[in-house]
C-alpha cells in the first residue's frame, strides 16, 4: 500500500503491529512508544520529511485514551500531575513547530537532534540507575502493596477498590500525594518549568513529550514510576492533540517553499491502532511488573537508539 501523503509503501498491517508491540512495553513506563515509532518511520519506511513529526503525534491521540483510561479505572490517575504536564508542554509544543521546520528540515540534522535527546535521556536514566544500586528505593514499599492490591482485586476482595494515589495537598511550590500509605511529593512550579522545556523539545521530536518528561521525573524529582505512569500519558495525549491541530491548520503558513508539513492522517491512524491495543494491556499488565525491570529495560533502549543515531551521522 502507498501512503499519499508521506510516499511510503508498506503492507498495510505493518504500522499497527509495530504500534502494539512497542506501545506495550512502553506504556509501564508512561511513555506511548513515539520516540520508537518515529525513527521506525523514518528508517525503515523512510518518511524523513517534516511531515514525519506530526504523523507520529497522531499515534499518539489515537493510541493513549486505552492507556489512560485503564489507568484511571484502576484508581491509578495522578491528576494533579497530568495538569502540570499539559499546562507547562502546550506553550513549548507549539514553539517546536517552528524550530522544526525553520532550523531542523534537513533529515540528517533532525537525527543528530534525535540521537543527542534519547542519549541524554537514556544516559541519565542509567547515571541514576547506578546510584541506586544497592539501596531500597523510595516506592518500593508501595510498589509491594500494589502487587498485593492487584492480587486480592483479582480475588474480588471488598476493601480492594480503594484508589491506589490520593492527592493530599497542592499549592504553587509543592504538591503531595499519597500512593498505598507512602507520601510523595514535588516542587509544582519546577515542574511546570520542566515541563515547558519538554514540550519544546517535544514539539521538534514529535512524541508529545511522555518519552522526555517521564525519566526526568523519575530521577529529578524521585517520584515512582509507577505514580506517574497515567499522567505523563494523559499529559501526553492532550498535548499530541494540540501539535496536531497547530500542524494541520497552521503549519502551512509557516512552512519553507515546498515543504510538507501536515500530517499522513492513515499512516499515523494505522500505527495508533495497534498502539490503542498494545497501550491498554501494558497499562493492565504494568502493575505486576516490577519498577527494576521496566526503568533499566528502558533505560537501555534510550540510550543505544541515541547512540545509533550520533554515531550514524558522524559516519
Amino acid at each position: 500500500m502507498i501512503f499519499s501523503v508521506s510516499g511510503v509503501e508498506t503492507a498495510v498491517w505493518i504500522p499497527p503491529l509495530v504500534g502494539m508491540v512497542i506501545s506495550f512495553f512502553t506504556s509501564m513506563g508512561g511513555i506511548s512508544g513515539a520516540f520508537l515509532i518515529l525513527p521506525f518511520q523514518m528508517s525503515v519506511l523512510g518518511f524523513t520529511s517534516p511531515s514525519v513529526t506530526p504523523t507520529n503525534l497522531v499515534f499518539n491521540v489515537v493510541g493513549i485514551p486505552s492507556a489512560v483510561y485503564k489507568y484511571f479505572k484502576e484508581g491509578r490517575m495522578n491528576w494533579p500531575l497530568a495538569g502540570n504536564i499539559i499546562v507547562g508542554t502546550v506553550p513549548g509544543l507549539v514553539l517546536g513547530l517552528f524550530i522544526r521546520v525553520w532550523y531542523l528540515p534537513d533529515p540528517r540534522a533532525f537525527k543528530l537532534f534525535v540521537g543527542c535527546v534519547l542519549f541524554y535521556i537514556g544516559g541519565r536514566m542509567i547515571y541514576q540507575l547506578l546510584l541506586e544500586r544497592g539501596k531500597k528505593t523510595s516506592g518500593s514499599s508501595a510498589e509491594s502493596k500494589m502487587r498485593q492490591h492487584a492480587t486480592s482485586k483479582a480475588a474480588n476482595s471488598p476493601d480492594s477498590n480503594q484508589p491506589a494515589i490520593r492527592t493530599l495537598s497542592w499549592s504553587l511550590t509543592c504538591t503531595e500525594y499519597e500512593f498505598f500509605g507512602e507520601r510523595f511529593s514535588f516542587h509544582t512550579t519546577g515542574l511546570f518549568v520542566l515541563s515547558l522545556v519538554v514540550g519544546l523539545i517535544g514539539g521538534v521530536y514529535g512524541i508529545g513529550g511522555g518519552a522526555i518528561i517521564a525519566p526526568f521525573i523519575v530521577s529529578f524529582f524521585g517520584l515512582p514510576i509507577h505514580t506517574i505512569a497515567g499522567a505523563t500519558l494523559m499529559g501526553t495525549c492532550v498535548t499530541s492533540v494540540g501539535g496536531v491541530l497547530f500542524y494541520e491548520f497552521f503549519g502551512p503558513y509557516v512552512a519553507l517553499p515546498g515543504q510538507s508539513v501536515r500530517p499522513d492522517w492513515l499512516l499515523g491512524f494505522l500505527f495508533g491502532v495497534g498502539g490503542f491495543v498494545g497501550m491498554y494491556l501494558g497499562a493492565s499488565a504494568q502493575k505486576y511488573v516490577p519498577s527494576s525491570i521496566i526503568r533499566p529495560t528502558l533505560a537501555i533502549l534510550i540510550a543505544g537508539l541515541g547512540a545509533r543515531y550520533i554515531i550514524g551521522y558522524f559516519i
